[in-house]
């Protein structure tokens, strides 16, 4: 079973601060089953966002983590928010993160992350 989603963005909401970072909820979506997305800010201005990893790189049993995919990497703002405006429109009951942390480390898990473990 996992996680509701406003459990889990609590979670990485302090997970963030006691790493020494910043988070916040710019989109609050459904708070039991919101898909999540991540927009990571450099200090040098540019972005990474991650987004729900696709069901076909899951195992069988994901388990309890959610996992993310690098949808952007260290793109201009700009970039990064016309993904997220069209993921909106899509998906108003999505949850939006920015974070401003220097490395995601353990903050999150990727799918490529699980894959490489699994071969």
């Amino acid at each position: 079973m996992r996680l509701r989603t406003d459990l889990f963005v609590s979670a990485l909401l302090r997970r963030a601060f006691a790493g020494g970072g910043f988070a916040a909820v710019l989109h609050k979506g459904a708070e039991e089953a919101g898909a999540i997305f991540l927009r990571q800010r450099s200090r040098l201005g540019l972005e990474t966002l991650y987004g729900p990893a696709p069901q076909s790189l899951l195992a069988d049993d994901p388990g309890p983590d959610r996992l993310f995919e690098q949808r952007l990497s260290e793109a201009e703002p700009e970039a990064v928010e016309a993904v997220l405006e069209r993921e909106l429109r899509f998906d108003p009951d999505c949850w939006i993160i920015e974070l401003e942390i220097d490395e995601r480390g353990d903050l999150f898990a990727l799918a490529e992350d699980q894959t490489e473990r699994r071969i």
